[in-house]
């Protein structure tokens, strides 16, 4: 069962852009058909617990955890935030890396943010702020998201160049640990 455990780990953390065999393989030190057998005693163990809204699925060689249909009314309720709403801290952050430094994967969000993103990238696709705009050409083929048309219809702008100049702080280098006064 702890094998089970690591892949379902291994997916869950993954989110929407999943995992290939290949990668799963080399992550769990095992073959690709090994983590195939795993995978569907996964999968079984999914759809034969009802006390579980969890499901995995095979698209394109990539293995994803998914939500089951049954739970897709309340799922849909809580992703979609009514258009008046404010979008959240983390939601704006997201949002601002994007429309900076796009394509962008998830991977390298996170990476800019210090973060793992939750449902921020999902919240932000309902909202058709942001959109999937190709993949890398690279092991697990992940998504490239970019911003919309509606993005720039929602904040007011022509096109990306009307983004505000980013003002970057700048280290100090040598900066001291402590105020030589107090010690603090």
């Amino acid at each position: 069962m702890k094998e089970l455990a690591t892949y379902e780990a291994l997916l869950f953390t993954a989110g929407e852009e999943g995992m290939g065999l290949d990668t799963l393989a080399r992550l769990t030190h095992s073959t690709p058909d090994h983590v195939r057998v795993c995978l569907n005693r996964l999968s079984e163990r999914y759809l034969n617990d009802e006390s579980s809204g969890l499901k995995l699925i095979e698209t394109a060689e990539t293995y994803r955890l998914v939500t089951k249909k049954a739970f897709s009314s309340v799922i849909e309720k809580y992703a979609q935030s009514p258009l008046t709403k404010k979008l959240s801290k983390a939601s704006v952050e997201t949002l601002a890396v994007i429309a900076y430094k796009q394509p962008i994967t998830r991977m390298e969000i996170e990476e800019i943010r210090g973060v793992q993103l939750s449902s921020s990238l999902q919240k932000l696709k309902l909202r058709n702020l942001i959109h999937e705009i190709g993949r890398v050409d690279a092991p697990g083929r992940p998504v490239l998201y970019g911003t919309t048309d509606y993005f720039l219809d929602y904040f007011g702008l022509n096109d990306l160049t009307e983004l505000p100049e980013l003002e970057i702080e700048e280290k100090a280098e040598n900066q001291p640990l402590f105020d030589e006064e107090t010690g603090f």
